[in-house]
């Protein structure tokens, strides 16, 4: 897009997270950030799973926006369940629980892989926003590499690229040149454009389709959340677009795996997941088995699959995949 003109009972792994304390939930406030403070900047796994017991009015997106989470997180993290009819009285599992992303912890942060943004203010040392996204599918996928926020707009005008426009015209939908704020406008109240001019960080008219792959490339944000970051991530703000379907960090002296390669499948096998120099570190020992559990279930939860003795403790970086 471009211009402006599982149902059950509680898992082992679901201990709550001690190393990381929650400053801000917006269960019950829309989806603005969770904000963590790292206790350790060495820990790279904050938040806490835990079960919300659905009401007969509630579906599985209702519960996802009022926890800043996507269609995706809830549909792995619950995958017995109707998204649509999970029933009153049904135990949710709501996965707000993250290892960070293996890249320099600095300005905007977005894994296409988990389709979730990370955020680091420059003036609030290990302190991290989380926010749920959406971002761009197939031949129009969301572009990987290093850009900086080049231009900031409120109320933008909605100008779609030619791409765009033909993939909606193959449908029967013919756009127009330009559609100006408003509900009917995709790009939301706040837009931010990336270095590579082509794409947005914006908001959505369509909420309920956040956490999945259907934009035209853009990363689209709630409209609660957006318009949190827009307020905080100035102009030059540099933002990495990665794609890590498999993460692994420390909290503590427990090693945790984080696997989100949703519908596609797993491209490595589990012995290649936890690179070589942490597996073989003294004092570190990994459970293969948990490991391979973990890239079965592909749940997106993160889940122990490993430990060190106390004076093993270093700053062991993970494998970026």
């Amino acid at each position: 897009m471009s211009g402006f003109v599982s149902n059950g009972r509680p898992r082992s792994w679901l201990a709550p997270v001690l190393g990381a304390s929650l400053l801000s939930w917006g269960a019950f406030q829309g989806a603005q950030a969770e904000t963590f403070q790292l206790e350790n900047p060495n820990d790279s796994v904050v938040g806490t799973p835990f079960y919300f017991t659905a009401r007969a009015k509630d579906t599985l997106l209702d519960i996802a926006r009022q926890n800043n989470l996507g269609f995706d997180d809830m549909r792995q993290a619950n995958p017995k369940v109707d998204i649509w009819v999970p029933g009153e009285g049904t135990q949710i599992l709501v996965p707000a629980f993250y290892v960070l992303p293996n890249v320099p912890r600095q300005g905007i942060i977005i894994n296409r892989a988990e389709k979730r943004l990370y955020y680091y203010p420059a003036n609030r040392p290990n302190e991290v926003r989380i926010y749920a996204i959406t971002v761009g599918k197939d031949a129009m996928a969301t572009p990987l590499g290093n850009f900086d926020v080049i231009e900031k707009r409120v109320d933008p005008v909605w100008t779609p690229g030619p791409q765009v426009r033909a993939n909606h015209a193959a449908k029967g939908h013919i756009l127009p040149p330009t559609v100006p704020p408003g509900p009917d406008n995709p790009l939301g109240r706040y837009a931010m454009r990336l270095s590579n001019p082509d794409y947005l960080i914006h908001g959505t008219n369509q909420p309920w389709g956040m956490g999945m792959e259907v934009s035209g490339g853009c990363i689209r944000m709630y409209p609660e959340g957006i318009e949190e970051l827009y307020s905080m991530a100035g102009l030059k703000t540099p933002v990495a677009i990665i794609d890590q379907p498999y993460k692994v960090g420390w909290l503590g002296n427990d090693l945790y795996l984080e696997v989100q390669t949703g519908e596609k499948s797993a491209q490595l096998s589990y012995r290649a997941v936890i690179p070589e120099a942490m597996a073989n570190a003294e004092g570190v020992t990994i459970d293969w088995k948990a490991v391979e559990r973990a890239m079965q279930e592909d749940s997106g939860v993160p889940q122990v699959v490993g430990h060190r003795s106390g004076s093993a403790q270093g700053n062991y970086l993970p494998m970026i995949f």
